[in-house]
């Protein structure tokens, strides 16, 4: 047999890099992680607000969104939340169930990356820390990966401790390097958060050895709102709202920005959001205007003393004309009331686009799942190479789904490679 520097080659030292590692490792495999930051779990570390909304109660999934909806059931059925809440409760990291079935770490996120990283170096993982990756080849035997030190590995994408040192040692080489393995897993994410250092290589890597790659966009992003949007100016205004758009909706906390609309029901929205289509809220779901305006009691209100007990008022302000605003109930016309109905619980406009890549909290799109191992995350064209996490064509919604598919896609790829 060839003789490797390593069983298993990984590279990506981020959520489902860990993971995966952790779990070859425990497997007996050598395992060697190779990533161009100095500090392992970058984006874990933040995530959550610095939380870490590791995983998530109402765990399915339709709650991801790619080519084949089909594809994350497997590793999801065999990595469930509950087995995450057992790793993080077995280390005593105080979590907390929020709305929605989310769950947070009590203190840090710090908590969750460095379990990982400390089970991943006591299974005896390799680390090659602020390492570029120079070129990727397979010689027929085994994967060979070059790698160089990353002169930016002290720039703004690292993670550091509370006293300001970065966290992780690495015992990476200071010359260029080549490095043999057995199984080559690709971890390195989107590219989304461009700013801690996120890329497309992963992607790149794919196509090299053969594998089609969805378009990435940005999604869990703002949405930005032409300049003559009526509604623009209400900056810092939050209600709950039903935001619907290509036949999905959400009910969730709206927020105005200074360029169109945030906030979960937002985000929620973006993932399947597509360029020209509109998106159209409601900003009283749950309630009935028309009955509202039928109310005998209602009937010598004014429409804006009406509107402004039930919304934000400058949001009320602005979505009827002031002639209108102006009028008493009871002597609007059937075409007013449903013009009335129309602004309030069908407002509809067409984003521009949204605030892209460096807000994005993920990316859609990626390598494409037909010719991936559901089960393992292996490579139907190239034995021995896997991907896991965001670089495939599978992305989670909000609350906790992105993290958990890094788990699950992880762990499914180290009981294997």
């Amino acid at each position: 047999m060839t003789r490797t520097d390593t069983d298993v080659l990984i590279l990506g030292a981020g959520a489902s890099g860990l993971f995966c590692a952790m779990t070859a490792a425990a497997r007996g495999r050598r395992v060697t992680l190779v990533d161009h930051a100095r500090a392992t779990g970058r984006k874990v570390r933040i995530a959550g607000g610095g939380k870490c909304n590791f995983t998530n109660l109402e765990m399915h999934a339709r709650h991801y969104v790619g080519d084949n909806p089909h594809f994350p059931k497997s590793a999801l059925a065999r990595f469930t939340p509950w087995d995450m809440v057992s790793l993080v409760s077995e280390q005593a990291i105080a979590w907390e169930e929020r709305e929605h079935g989310q769950l947070f770490c009590l203190r840090s996120a710090d908590d969750v990356a460095d379990l990982l990283e400390q089970r991943c170096r006591a299974s005896g993982c390799r680390f090659l820390l602020g390492q570029r990756v120079e070129g990727v080849e397979h010689d027929g035997e085994a994967f060979v990966v070059t790698i160089a030190p990353a002169q930016a590995a002290a720039a703004e994408g690292d993670v550091t401790t509370q006293g300001g040192a970065p966290k992780g040692a690495t015992d990476a080489p200071a010359k260029v390097t080549r490095l043999r393995a057995v199984s080559l897993v690709v971890a390195t994410g989107s590219a989304a958060w461009p700013q801690i250092g996120a890329t497309d290589m992963g992607h790149r890597i794919a196509r090299q050895f053969g594998h089609k790659v969805a378009p990435s966009r940005p999604v869990l992003v703002p949405l930005a709102m032409a300049p003559q949007w009526p509604l623009h100016g209400l900056a810092g205004i939050a209600l709950p709202a039903r935001v619907t758009t290509a036949g999905t909706a959400f009910t969730l906390p709206l927020l105005f920005t200074h360029r169109g609309i945030s906030g979960p029901a937002a985000l929620q929205t973006s993932c399947y959001w597509q360029p020209g289509q509109p998106v159209e809220i409601d900003f009283l779901p749950g309630e009935n205007l028309d009955a509202l305006l039928r109310a005998p009691e209602h009937g010598k209100l004014l429409v804006r003393t009406l509107l402004g007990r039930l919304l934000p008022d400058r949001l009320a302000e602005r979505l009827v004309e002031p002639d209108l605003a102006g009028r008493k109930i009871a002597e609007l016309s059937r075409a007013a009331r449903a013009a009335l109905h129309q602004a309030v619980h069908a407002h509809t406009a067409v984003p521009t686009g949204t605030e892209g890549m460096r807000k994005a909290e993920a990316a859609a799109g990626g390598v494409r799942v037909d010719q991936i191992s559901s089960r393992s995350m292996e490579s139907t064209l190239c034995p021995g190479l896997f991907f896991t996490g965001e670089v495939l064509d599978v992305t989670g919604q909000l609350g906790g789904y992105n993290l958990h598919w890094a788990w699950a896609s992880g762990k499914a790829a180290g009981e294997v490679a």
